[in-house]
């Protein structure tokens, strides 16, 4: 069985030992690298070429959106699974229209980050329970706005 291959970007230490412990014991998965902000994640992914990035928003030197775009455009065989505490729709519009496959928030349980992972390797498309709400909401008042 070929494994998904991933780098973690995240600014927080823990956290990123917290998830590579998580991923590391999946048979299916491994952690090929991490960086603690979006310069180092796009340097990462051109020296190692993962099947997946997963990525935080909100870090130092250049945010996750940004690092998105970038991956995106110049390796767009790589696919970006956001990571993030905020629930805030315009993160998640800019996230998905700069190329990422996924938006999950840090809250969700460790096997709906598994999942999330597999799925958008796969080539879908995902959102936290959360996060599609707020989508679905502000998508149906916004089609109430046009009548």
């Amino acid at each position: 069985m070929e494994k998904i291959r991933i780098i973690l970007v995240d600014d927080h230490t823990i956290l990123r030992d917290g998830i590579q412990a998580l991923l590391e014991n999946e048979p299916d998965m491994v952690v090929i690298g991490a960086a603690e902000d979006g310069r180092a994640a796009i340097n990462l992914t051109r020296q190692l070429l993962p099947d997946l990035v997963l990525m935080d928003i909100a870090m130092p030197l250049l945010n996750g959106l940004e690092a998105t775009r970038q991956i995106i455009h110049d390796y767009p065989k790589v696919k970006v699974l956001i990571l993030s505490m905020y629930d805030n729709e315009e993160y998640i519009r800019n996230s998905l229209a700069h190329g990422a496959m996924g938006y999950i928030l840090k809250d969700a349980s460790a096997a709906e980050l598994l999942d999330a992972i597999r799925a958008v390797n796969r080539g879908e498309t995902i959102l936290s329970p959360a996060v599609t709400r707020l989508v679905v909401e502000n998508y149906l008042r916004w089609g109430d706005l046009k009548n």
